[in-house]
């Protein structure tokens, strides 16, 4: 009987329990429930597996086997063990408590958290059945980028990818390692974004990425409370892993083939315009007013002398814009989706900026005065003469 004791005594004693802020733990379940999916028939992939090691750290984990994020924080009052909580339950209570300690502990599969005046039991799942989310990385090649030029190359492509999930690798964003530099493309049909980083690079290598999910590395880079400035990339054969200080994350690279971008770029533009980005934006938006979806978003751009005319037209009526601009070469009627340039004009940070055009039914060309830091193509919409 003793020894019963003594053995449950040790289970008790080591049953996994930590304390931890409200705040700290909000904010790192905010980042980790990103990899969460209610989409699957898979229980144990709708929860987060919250792993206390000997050191008091708290690593909690997510993964729909597309996206796998870790996140450790230190924690007090610690016990070592791990449990899988429902992420949307858990996650819920955690920001519904009030700001103060939380403790949490797990009982014979049970999970009591305690805030306050508030005290919650709810049933916890087997840490066994949980995916293992990290890759062999003794044979990865390293990336380094500074965060703020990685968010700003995601900002700049991951817009253009496709959002039509039959079109495989055109749903992703090229990342072109090149011994000079690392691209980033992103092309659906309709338009195509570049953006250029020099870099020098072991070996010429391409990846994809989904774009979804590089738009979530981006908002995570946000999120992430971070010494240090930059972000490390570890690239397997099949995997690519982010590392930003206590944060990791795991993303599955897209298979197949990307697009030979390259050949689309037109060689000849007879028409060169440069003009104020805001204020061309802004119009363009203001005559997306009167764009009807039905008829492609359309707005029509006169380039005659220096002054491009903005016009767009509906049953409820008409708009007309005008902007100074120093035009090179030939003048040109032309028509675009409003959307497409207004997505392209919000996500460049330049003054001013190139647009190339050839004719009228040839994509046009958005470049900066100087340098290839971004490249953007749009395909414009036939126009009645």
């Amino acid at each position: 009987r003793q020894r019963q004791m003594c053995i449950r005594d040790r289970i008790r004693r080591y049953r996994m329990k930590f304390s931890c802020s409200q705040q700290t733990l909000t904010k790192a379940l905010n980042i980790v429930s990103k990899a969460v999916t209610i989409r699957t028939t898979i229980p144990i992939l709708k929860g987060i597996l919250l792993k206390v090691d000997d050191n008091g750290i708290l690593t909690m984990s997510a993964s729909d086997l597309d996206l796998s994020i870790e996140k450790k924080i230190k924690v007090e009052n610690s016990n070592p063990g791990e449990i899988v909580v429902l992420s949307k339950l858990f996650g819920d209570i955690i920001r519904k408590l009030p700001d103060g300690e939380i403790i949490v502990e797990e009982t014979e599969g049970k999970v009591n958290i305690k805030c306050s005046n508030s005290e919650f039991n709810i049933i916890g799942l087997s840490a066994d059945e949980f995916p293992n989310i990290n890759p062999n990385e003794e044979n990865s090649e390293e990336l380094v980028f500074n965060k703020e030029i990685l968010k700003d190359m995601i900002k700049k492509t991951s817009f253009a990818a496709s959002i039509d999930e039959n079109k495989g690798a055109m749903t992703g964003v090229l990342i072109e390692m090149e011994e000079n530099s690392l691209n980033m493309v992103a092309i659906d049909g309709f338009r195509m974004a570049i953006a250029r980083e020099q870099m020098k690079n072991k070996e010429k290598k391409n990846i994809i990425i989904p774009a979804k999910i590089l738009s979530e590395i981006s908002r995570i880079i946000t999120e992430t409370e971070s010494s240090g400035d930059d972000v490390t990339m570890l690239l397997s054969e099949k995997k690519a892993v982010f590392i930003m200080e206590n944060t990791k994350v795991v993303i599955r690279l897209l298979e197949g083939d990307f697009m030979n971008y390259k050949r689309i770029i037109p060689a000849e533009n007879p028409c060169r315009v440069v003009l104020s980005r805001n204020d061309f934006l802004e119009s363009v938006e203001r005559a997306s007013l009167l764009a009807k979806v039905g008829k492609n978003n359309l707005v029509k751009l006169e380039i005659k002398d220096n002054n491009i005319e903005i016009t767009s037209k509906s049953e409820e009526g008409n708009v007309k814009e005008d902007i100074i601009v120093t035009k090179e070469g030939n003048d040109l009627t032309i028509g675009f989706n409003s959307k497409y340039l207004i997505d392209v004009l919000k996500v460049i940070d330049d003054e001013s900026i190139s647009m190339y055009f050839n004719t009228n039914v040839s994509p046009c060309l958005v470049k900066p005065i100087d340098g290839n830091s971004f490249e953007y193509l749009i395909l414009p919409v036939r126009i009645s003469q």
